[in-house]
């Protein structure tokens, strides 16, 4: 699974406020080898879009779905592409 890979991932709950942008980017960066962004959308949800190695984009999923996140996340709906490239880093918007 060293395929390069892309999902954008919604995910719902009390996810905003909570520092959940800053500890997904800080995930993606331990993890490594991603780019990308996280967003908080106007309806309350957060958007995470992520490229890199297919592994470690998995690895990120995981831990959005993990409860180990900040807040609450009462769920998470992703769509898988392939990579598009023009990240620089793993950003916070």
């Amino acid at each position: 699974m060293n395929d390069e890979a892309r999902f954008t991932a919604w995910v719902r709950g009390r996810v905003q406020g909570v520092g959940f942008r800053w500890f997904t980017r800080a995930n993606a960066l331990e993890i490594g080898g991603l780019t990308g962004f996280a967003l908080n959308l106007d309806d309350g949800r957060v958007q995470v879009v992520a490229e890199g190695p297919s592994e470690n984009c998995h690895r990120l999923l995981e831990w959005l779905r993990s409860g180990d996140t900040p807040g609450r996340v009462d769920g998470v709906t992703e769509i898988w592409d392939t990579p598009r490239g023009g990240y620089e880093g793993f950003a916070i918007r």
